[in-house]
């Protein structure tokens, strides 16, 4: 088994939350330093850019980029120009066009680049998608909420232009959603609510339809109080499948097929070993071209402006 030395780049609440430990257990892995001008992670160099930790330790064979999405672009080119490997957090940019210019990038210098959707490694996933795989589905609804406050803790910057608002979580019900329906989803109908001091939307519903006329709908909204909802239902020709607590419960006609603790960025890390392994990419940009149809089509209305 390879082991790869790694570099984080932000320091915030995503990292302390969940890659610094699934970094630590996932064997042949090992974080060796970050950059953030802001904040450090105890027990590892910490730098205040990307450019410094890469002088500093040449030897870092891949860096994981967990910045604001409209940072990741730029600091993604410098890593691939220093011949690192590179994981993006969700989203992996804050436009279609960069994002495909990475991936060209990547592909033209032969090097490891990973879309890191984390919700597609949750532990009902691979069952669900086995399932559905064998059936007509004829209806998907989602409801995801959350309560910004909690989740999401002094961020202005998802308010802003490129900061997504509710599709930062929302993306994660739309990474799961276009890794179980085959079918080009198709969008038809959507309604943005944008707090009137904000740039993004705080809620969303939006309508799709398939090639083969199936019926997708999402809620999001980012008002709800904790706990949160996560809930994804297909109904089938066999049964009603629902996903709940954002995919680490999986349930068919009420029976319970999967239910685990949540482990996505153990998934993640243990795939991005995977990859480093074979040098394969992984940069798919299905949830973020959804997010992107809806910010074009969808209808805005404005409502009372968002207070932290």
């Amino acid at each position: 088994m390879g082991h790869f030395r790694l570099g984080v780049v932000g320091a915030g609440k995503i990292v302390r939350d969940q890659h610094v430990a699934a970094i630590a257990a996932t064997p042949g892995l090992e974080l060796v330093a970050s950059a953030d001008p802001h904040a450090r992670l105890e027990g590892i160099p910490g730098y205040a850019d990307l450019g410094a930790m890469l002088e500093a330790d040449s030897g870092i064979d891949a860096v994981a980029i967990c910045t604001p999405a409209h940072l990741r672009h730029r600091l993604a080119r410098q890593a691939l120009a220093a011949g690192k490997a590179v994981l993006l957090e969700k989203p992996p940019g804050a436009t279609l066009a960069e994002t495909r210019q990475l991936k060209a990038e990547a592909e033209a210098r032969g090097q490891v680049l990973f879309a890191a959707w984390h919700s597609r490694f949750a532990p009902g996933i691979a069952r669900a998608r086995e399932w559905l795989a064998e059936q007509h589905i004829e209806r998907v609804d989602i409801r995801w909420h959350e309560d910004v406050r909690v989740w999401h803790p002094g961020q202005p910057w998802l308010w802003e232009a490129g900061g997504m608002g509710v599709f930062d979580p929302g993306i994660n019900a739309l990474s799961i959603l276009t890794c179980l329906v085959s079918d080009p989803l198709l969008l038809v109908q959507g309604e943005l609510e944008i707090p009137a001091n904000a740039q993004t939307p705080i809620a969303a519903r939006l309508h799709w339809r398939t090639l083969t006329e199936t019926a997708v709908s999402a809620d999001f909204d980012f008002r709800h109080e904790d706990p949160p909802c996560w809930e994804m239902t297909f109904a089938t020709t066999a049964g009603r499948l629902v996903l709940s607590r954002g995919g680490a419960r999986l349930s068919l006609d009420g029976e319970i097929l999967v239910d685990a603790p949540e482990r996505e960025y153990l998934g993640v890390y243990r795939h991005f070993h995977e990859l480093l392994t074979s040098g394969d990419s992984d940069m798919d940009l299905a949830p973020l071209e959804q997010v992107a149809d809806a910010l074009m089509l969808s209808h805005r209305r404005v409502t009372e402006p968002f207070v932290e």
